[in-house]
């Protein structure tokens, strides 16, 4: 598909923005975590999305942080950058869903949250009122956040994604390591991620007092 370069542009800036706010959070420990966003037109079989380059440090703004890929994860224009590790994951996500952004972070209370819950597959959360947050307006809503396992390959990962994906949930966890959240766009993703991550902590802090 052919990209405009203020398309390009945009994406880029909106995901400068994002990347610095999230990583004041120190939600990048280490350099992982990933960020995308879908650029131009959308079909299931043909798409490009803009992606954080492979081992940046996040917390530093530079001209090689970010990429545009196409459908299959591959880059659309000459460059000595490689995407995310995790590429593949977002492009299935994008195919499944057509969202427009996806946010992917590392944080200590998403990997507790999934390892408490890990052999139960998911996350539940009863009533908290961020829940909302995901457009879920049920009185005392029960949620569950999908945990698949965090295998070495990413694509026997990105496999599992399509049997994963619940509609009104806009994430999965990966067990041990960290949360893609999505959205129709950069703030609708940024405000699920946001969700998400309450969520983990009050789950965690919960279940510790009440032991």
């Amino acid at each position: 598909m052919s990209i405009l370069l203020e398309e390009k542009q945009r994406a880029f800036a909106e995901l400068r923005d994002i990347k610095a706010n999230l990583a004041a959070r120190g939600w990048f420990p280490a350099t992982s975590g990933n960020l995308s966003i879908r650029v131009g037109g959308f079909e299931p079989s043909a798409f490009t999305f803009a992606i954080t380059s492979s081992g940046r440090d996040k917390s530093v703004q530079t001209p090689e942080d970010f990429l545009l890929v196409n459908e299959k994860g591959l880059p659309t224009e000459a460059t000595s950058l490689k995407p995310s590790a995790e590429t593949l994951i977002h492009s299935e996500i994008y195919r499944l869903t057509g969202a427009g952004a996806i946010f992917h972070v590392h944080t200590i209370f998403n990997n507790l949250a999934s390892e408490l819950y890990g052999e139960r597959g998911s996350i539940p959360v009863d009533g908290v009122e961020l829940i909302k947050a995901f457009n879920i307006w049920d009185e005392e809503a029960q949620i569950e956040i999908p945990i698949l396992p965090n295998y070495a390959e990413i694509p026997r990962i990105a496999e599992l994604v399509e049997g994963a994906i619940v509609p009104r949930i806009p994430g999965i966890v990966l067990r041990k390591h960290g949360i893609y959240a999505w959205g129709a766009n950069a703030f609708e993703a940024k405000r699920h991620l946001e969700a998400f991550e309450f969520l983990f902590e009050y789950v965690y802090r919960l279940h510790v007092m009440n032991k």
